[in-house]
């Protein structure tokens, strides 16, 4: 007996609606086509559906990217780390209360209860109509330190897959990881675990138009911002595989409907209608931001983020500011718009040897960095921009740094706030080497920003 399976996903959207129409109608479309032909259809998403840079992601807390992807029909999904570190805990535990498909997450565990998410299911067989076992596992990028700044436990792969597969494979015909850890895992877990017939993977943003085999494991992906589908299609005799093959379908030589633009920009006004809704300060004066120089903005900023860590110092970079903030009321929409960044802040502590040397690497790094464009590890801006210090001073001519007019005594511990792209990012060696960093995991820099001008100018 003959049959063919076709797995269909999508991944790393990231809130690009742009995207959705068309993606909605081709994952029916195609599904409806294929179910008439006699064949089974599996949908999926890998991850990094939501991103709070859109309004209504943000607005929601990414409840509309669940009530969309509900349309679709998804047979499963698994969270990237959009989902999972772009939200409190208690946002994630609500996000998919109204979920019409199972989330699949085998690496993460809940810290306050040291139990699997309630969410959350191991995994998930499929039985076609004509009795072929397709079994799904999923896995997401366990960051350690964010992960466990909102409370969950990530769990390295290689500590969950051996008894998963050992568990599932001997139940199942087809064995299927949906991957939200990037190319090089995905390559390593083909050559660790050839149980796995395919590996649909994500994160890295990788797109591998026809696959790439690596043994009998058939690794997929389909890019970023759903500028592509992908589409998996398996056939098999008696419920054992006998053939794959992986395409993507480009999102853009899709047809447009009619509606397509009026939807998009509906998407994106609700968005900031609802954040205008909420006011946080009334401001006295202009707030102007500035890529290239040190600014008003830059300057309440510095402060916001030490007082929330306590610290009398803080180093920002100027790109991060997207915009100015005006007189009159603060709504969050302003403070979304001008920091549009999934980012937080974190505490640093080092001895005054190591922020010499952290001092050293951004001064040696400025020039560049001042015009360089920047992508990913949460910035959603476009240079990097200025690098701006408060509370610390480089001598150019001395090479030597103080703190608030004294020289750093090499032996001593300093603590500063910042932002956690300065240590997710590959400029400043030091503070991913030998920093100490405490992250402040519920609130987001433009939080932490409207909070400081919220108790300064109340509504």
């Amino acid at each position: 007996m003959d049959e063919r399976i076709t797995l269909l996903h999508t991944n790393d959207i990231h809130s690009h609606f742009e995207n959705w129409p068309k993606i909605r109608r081709y994952l029916i479309a195609t599904r409806k086509q294929l179910y008439k032909k006699g064949e089974s259809v599996i949908t999926v998403d890998l991850g990094d559906a939501m991103d709070r840079v859109h309004p209504l992601s943000e607005a929601t807390d990414g409840k509309i990217n669940i009530e969309l992807m509900n349309t679709i029909g998804y047979d499963a999904v698994t969270i990237g780390n959009n989902e999972g570190i772009g939200n409190s805990h208690e946002q994630l535990n609500a996000m998919y209360e109204q979920a019409a498909f199972p989330v699949i997450l085998d690496n993460i565990i809940n810290g306050r209860t040291r139990t699997a998410p309630t969410w959350a299911h191991t995994s998930k067989i499929i039985t076609t109509d004509k009795g072929t076992k397709v079994g799904l596992l999923a896995c997401t990028a366990p960051f350690s330190a964010t992960y466990r700044m909102n409370d969950w436990i990530p769990l390295k792969v290689d500590d969950v897959i051996p008894k998963l597969v050992k568990n599932l494979r001997p139940k199942v015909d087809v064995l299927v990881l949906m991957s939200h850890l990037g190319i090089d895992v995905d390559r390593a877990i083909a050559n660790k675990y050839p149980e796995f017939d395919v590996v649909l993977g994500s994160h890295t943003h990788h797109l591998l138009e026809k696959g790439e085999e690596i043994g009998q494991t058939l690794l997929c992906a389909a890019g970023k911002w759903g500028r592509y589908i992908g589409q998996v299609t398996l056939d098999l005799n008696n419920h054992k595989l006998i053939g794959k093959k992986a395409e993507v379908i480009k999102t853009a030589a899709l047809p447009e409907s009619s509606g397509d633009a009026a939807e998009i920009e509906h998407y994106q006004l609700q968005g900031e209608t609802l954040l205008q809704k909420k006011q946080v300060a009334i401001l006295p004066k202009d707030y102007p931001g500035s890529w290239l120089k040190r600014s008003p903005l830059m300057n309440v900023s510095l402060k916001a983020i030490q007082f929330v860590t306590q610290t009398d110092a803080s180093i920002l970079n100027g790109g991060l500011f997207l915009g100015d903030l005006h007189q009159g009321v603060l709504s969050a929409y302003e403070l979304h718009h001008i920091l549009p960044h999934p980012m937080r802040i974190v505490k640093v502590r080092l001895n005054g040897y190591n922020l010499w040397r952290l001092v050293r690497e951004m001064e040696k790094n400025r020039n560049h960095l001042r015009h360089a464009v920047v992508k990913g590890n949460g910035f959603r801006g476009k240079v990097f921009g200025e690098i701006v210090y408060d509370g610390i001073k480089f001598d150019p001519l001395s090479k030597s740094v103080s703190w608030h007019g004294q020289v750093l005594d090499p032996g001593a511990d300093y603590e500063f706030a910042t932002v956690d792209n300065f240590i997710y990012c590959p400029f400043f060696p030091t503070l991913e080497i030998v920093g100490h960093p405490q992250y402040i995991g519920d609130r987001f820099l433009r939080d932490v920003v409207g909070d400081y001008f919220g108790a300064k100018y109340p509504v």
